[in-house]
C-alpha cells in the first residue's frame, strides 16, 4: 500500500475543519505574519482562542530556572518577577517531566506553589504544557479557567500545537534549555547502552535527526499545503521503492525485512492526522512535526518494546517526508567512517546510512529484536542502544569510541584511553587475518577429535556466513524472526520460499529448522498483553504450536514443500515431555504424508531447554533423531534465574560443575542410543564454553557467525587430553556449584591458548 491513497486536493478545495483550534491558528497566523509578534501577543491570542480566562508563558532560564515572560489575565507586573525552579510548583513538575497536567483544581495540588503576586487565586482549572524542541525544555505554556474543570481534548491538542510552535520562536531567539549537561560540554562522557550488533569502531560523531527551526509555521492555504504533502509522499515513496529494488553488500536483500517496514511505516493512520493538522492552518512541515511529536509522547510511555521499536520504522518515513519538504536538510553523500547517534532508526534508515559509509551506530531507543538490530547484525554493522543524554551531549565532530562488545560509547574520549582502544583494534586486525586462514579447514583438535561448528542464523541474508565462515552447516535457523520483522507469520507459500532459499544457500552443507518460538521476549502484536506473571515459563513457542496445530502444520507444510526431496531436519523448542515430542512429530508426518516430493531424509529433533526431560531421556532418545542443547533457556530453567534481570546475569555460570556435569552425562546417553548431541545456546560460542564443551565429549556446537573462526582457531590449538584431567580437578574443587571460569582461562593463557 502507498502512503498516498487518495489524490491530491484541487486548489481552492474547501478544506473541513476538524479541530476547536483553527481559529486561533489563523490568528496566530496573521500576528506572526505581521512581524511584530511578542511572547504577550501569543498569550493573549491562546487565552481568547480557547477561550480562556488567563494564560502564561515561562521560559527557562540559566541555572535551571523558569521565569515568567508573558501572561495574560493575570497581573502584568509579575513578568520577570516570578519565578519556579525546575520541579517546583505546577509549572516546574511539568517542565521537569517533559509531561503536561491537565488539572481541575491545581491550588489544592499537594505540589501547587502560590506565588502572590500572579493573581491567580481566582483560576483554579490549570492545563500546563512543557514548550520542548528535540527534547530540551524551553519553557511552560499554561492556560487557566474561572471553572473547576479539566480541560477538554480538543483544547489540550490545541495548546499543544501552540507550545510547538512557542517552541520554534524560543529556540530562534536563544531560549537557554534545562537539560543536565553537565559542567562542560567538551569533556569526556561515557555512556552504558546495550549490544545490538557487536564490533568496535572509533570515528567522528554524525548526529542525525535534530531538525532545523521551521521556517513557515502556519498557512492561509491549506489546499495548497496538502498538495504540498501528497507530493512529498510520492517522493518517499520513490525513494522507498529504489532502497527496497536495491541489494545489500553481496547480493543479499533484505527484502523481508524491508516490506515489513514498508507495511507500518506506509500505515494510513498518522498520515490522516497530518492531513487534519494542515486542515487545521499549519503548514505540512509543521503538521508532520506535530504529528511526530505526539507519536513520541505516547509511545515513550508504552512499556512493551516490540511495540516502541514499531515507532522507528514510523519515524524513519517521516524522516523521509521532511527531507522531501525541505523541512530538514538531505543526508551527506558521503558519511565513511562516521559513527551515527540518532534518537531511532528504522530499517530502511540505516540501510541508507550504510550504503553512505557509516562504521557503526548508537540509537537511543531501540531493541535487539527490533528491525534496525536484525539489520545491523546481518550488515556487521556495531551497534549499541544507549539510555538517553548522548544526543544532548554530543556535537557533530566530536571523536568518539563505540565499544559494541563491552557495552559503551565513549564521546571526546582521554588520549590514553583512544591509545588502549587503537592498540586493542590493532591487534583485532592482526587476529583476524590470522583467523581468516582457518576459513576452509576442518575443525579439528590437536589431539585429532574431529568437531563440526554450524551457525544460528534467522533471515536468509545472513547466509553469506557460510561461506565466509566456512561453517559446517546451520545447526540452528530462527524461523520466528522473520515473522517478528514482518509483524505476523507469513502463509504457507511466503514460509515455503524462504526457507526454499535458505536450503539453496545452503548447498549440500545441514540446516537444522527450529519450529516458531515465539512468546516471551518474541511477541507478535496481535499476542503482547497476556498478562503473565513468567512469560519465559507460561505459553510460548511449542506450546503454542500443539494448542493452535493449524499454525504448526501449515510451517511444518511449507518446511516440507521448501525442500523439493532435499534432506530435511526439523527441530521442536521448548519441549517438557516426551509426549509433547510425539505430539508435535506426529503433526509432522501426517503433514509429510500429503506432500510431495518427499524428502530424500526426514529428521525430528528437539531443543533440550526445560530440565524435565533429563529424567525422560530413554524415552526421548527413542523417539528423537537429534537433541541440541539451548543454554539460554536451559541455564535459566536450571537455576530459576530470569536471564533477562541484569542483578542475576553473572550470577549462575555454564562453566559451573552442575552444568558440565548435566552435559557429560547426556553425551554418555546419546552416545549409548546412537543419538547426535550439539549445543547451540550463546555459550557454545564463547572460545573458553566451547572447550570446556568439547572436553566433556560434545563434538557439534552451532553459534554466531563471528564466533566460528575464534573457536575453531582455539580448539586447533587444545590437546583435549591434557585438559580433561585438569578440568575433572577444577569441577571437583567447584563442586559447591561455583564457577570454574577463572581457573580454566588461567590454565588456557599458560598453555597459550587464544582464549
Amino acid at each position: 500500500m502507498k502512503l498516498a491513497d487518495r489524490p491530491p486536493p484541487r486548489r481552492g478545495r474547501k478544506i473541513p475543519k476538524t479541530s476547536g483550534g483553527r481559529q486561533l491558528f489563523v490568528r496566530l497566523r496573521e500576528s506572526l505574519a505581521s512581524g511584530v509578534t511578542s511572547l504577550p501577543d501569543i498569550a493573549d491570542i491562546v487565552a481568547r482562542g480557547l477561550p480562556a480566562d488567563a494564560s502564561v508563558i515561562y521560559v527557562a532560564r540559566a541555572g535551571e530556572v523558569l521565569e515568567l515572560a508573558a501572561t495574560f489575565g493575570l497581573n502584568v507586573s509579575a513578568v520577570g518577577r516570578t519565578r519556579m525552579r525546575i520541579g517546583e510548583g505546577i509549572i516546574g513538575m511539568v517542565a521537569a517531566s517533559g509531561d503536561a497536567l491537565n488539572l481541575a483544581d491545581a491550588q489544592n495540588h499537594p505540589r501547587y506553589a502560590y506565588r502572590p503576586e500572579l493573581g491567580e487565586e481566582g483560576f483554579p482549572a490549570t492545563l500546563a504544557m512543557p514548550v520542548k524542541r528535540a527534547g530540551r525544555i524551553l519553557g511552560v505554556i499554561a492556560v487557566m479557567s474561572r471553572q473547576t474543570r479539566v480541560f477538554t481534548p480538543i483544547e489540550v491538542e490545541a495548546v499543544a500545537t501552540v507550545a510547538m510552535l512557542l517552541a520554534e520562536i524560543l529556540a530562534g531567539a536563544g531560549a537557554t534549555d534545562l537539560s543536565a549537561e553537565g559542567f562542560s560540554d567538551t569533556l569526556p562522557r561515557r555512556y552504558a547502552g546495550h549490544i545490538l550488533s557487536p564490533g568496535i569502531v572509533r570515528g567522528k560523531i554524525l548526529a542525525y535527526g535534530a531538525a532545523p527551526p521551521i521556517a513557515r509555521l502556519l498557512t492561509d492555504d491549506p489546499a495548497a499545503e496538502l498538495a504540498r504533502l501528497e507530493r512529498a509522499v510520492e517522493a518517499a515513496n520513490r525513494a522507498l521503492d529504489g532502497l527496497i529494488a536495491g541489494a545489500l553488500p553481496r547480493g543479499a536483500a533484505p527484502r523481508e525485512v524491508l516490506e515489513a517496514y514498508r507495511m507500518v511505516a506506509q500505515s494510513a493512520g498518522w498520515l490522516t492526522q497530518v492531513r487534519e493538522a494542515i486542515s487545521d492552518g499549519l503548514t505540512a512541515e509543521t503538521a508532520v512535526d506535530k504529528v511526530a511529536r505526539t507519536l513520541r509522547e505516547r509511545m515513550r510511555k508504552i512499556a512493551d518494546p516490540y511495540l516502541r521499536e514499531r515507532l522507528a520504522d514510523i519515524e524513519d518515513m517521516i524522516g523521509r517526508l521532511m527531507v522531501a519538504l525541505g523541512g530538514r536538510p538531505p543526508k551527506p553523500e558521503r558519511a565513511d567512517g562516521y559513527l551515527l547517534l540518532v534518537r531511532r532508526l528504522g530499517p530502511a534508515d540505516l540501510l541508507d546510512w550504510h550504503a553512505r559509509g557509516i562504521g557503526g551506530v548508537a540509537i537511543e531507543e531501540a531493541s535487539g529484536a527490533g528491525h534496525a538490530a536484525i539489520l545491523a547484525r546481518a550488515l556487521g554493522l556495531p551497534a549499541l542502544t544507549l539510555d538517553r543524554g548522548a544526543m544532548e551531549a554530543a556535537h557533530a565532530g566530536d571523536d568518539a569510541l563505540l565499544d559494541a562488545e563491552g557495552g559503551t560509547l565513549i564521546l571526546r574520549p582521554e588520549p590514553e584511553v583512544v591509545q588502549v582502544y587503537e592498540r586493542a583494534l590493532e591487534a583485532r586486525t592482526t587476529r583476524a587475518a590470522a583467523l581468516a586462514m582457518y576459513r576452509d579447514r576442518k575443525a579439528v583438535t590437536r589431539d585429532g577429535t574431529a568437531m563440526t561448528l554450524m551457525l544460528n542464523v534467522g533471515l536468509a541474508m545472513e547466509l553469506d556466513q557460510l561461506e565466509r565462515t566456512g561453517a559446517d552447516g546451520i545447526g540452528l535457523y530462527r524461523t520466528e524472526i522473520t515473522a517478528l520483522a514482518a509483524g505476523g507469520i507469513p502463509d504457507v507459500a511466503g514460509q515455503a520460499a524462504e526457507y526454499g532459499r535458505v536450503l539453496d544457500r545452503a548447498g549440500t552443507k545441514r540446516v537444522q529448522f527450529r519450529t516458531l518460538d515465539l512468546g516471551a521476549d518474541k511477541l507478535l502484536p496481535g499476542e503482547a498483553g497476556q498478562g503473565e506473571e513468567n512469560p519465559a515459563m507460561g505459553w510460548r513457542s511449542l506450546r503454542v504450536g500443539l494448542d493452535r496445530p493449524a499454525i504448526l502444520r501449515r510451517q511444518l507444510r511449507a518446511l516440507l514443500l521448501a525442500a523439493q526431496g532435499r534432506p530435511l531436519s526439523i527441530m521442536f523448542p521448548m519441549v517438557a515431555t516426551v509426549a509433547e515430542f510425539r505430539a508435535a512429530r506426529d503433526l509432522l508426518e501426517a503433514e509429510a504424508a500429503r506432500v510431495r516430493p518427499a524428502p530424500e531424509s526426514l529428521e525430528a529433533g528437539t531443543m533440550l531447554e526445560v530440565p524435565s526431560l533429563l529424567f525422560q531421556l530413554p524415552g526421548l532418545l527413542a523417539e528423537a533423531d537429534f537433541i541440541s542443547v539451548g543454554t539460554n533457556d536451559l541455564m535459566q530453567f536450571l537455576f530459576a534465574a530470569d536471564r533477562g534481570t541484569p542483578e542475576l546475569a553473572d550470577r549462575y555460570d555454564t562453566l559451573s560443575s552442575p552444568v558440565l556435569e548435566l552435559i557429560e552425562r547426556l553425551v554418555v546417553a546419546c552416545e549409548e542410543a546412537g543419538v547426535p548431541l550439539s549445543i547451540c545456546g550463546e555459550a557454545a560460542g564463547r572460545p573458553l564454553d566451547a572447550l570446556a564443551f568439547a572436553a566433556v565429549g560434545v563434538t557439534i556446537l552451532s553459534m554466531s557467525g563471528n564466533a566460528i573462526l575464534p573457536v575453531k582457531a582455539l580448539l586447533a590449538e587444545v590437546d583435549l587430553n591434557a585438559l580433561r584431567p585438569v578440568l575433572r580437578e577444577l569441577r571437583r574443587a567447584g563442586a559447591a556449584g561455583g564457577s570454574i571460569r577463572e581457573p580454566l582461562a588461567a590454565w588456557a593463557r599458560e598453555h597459550n591458548l587464544p582464549v
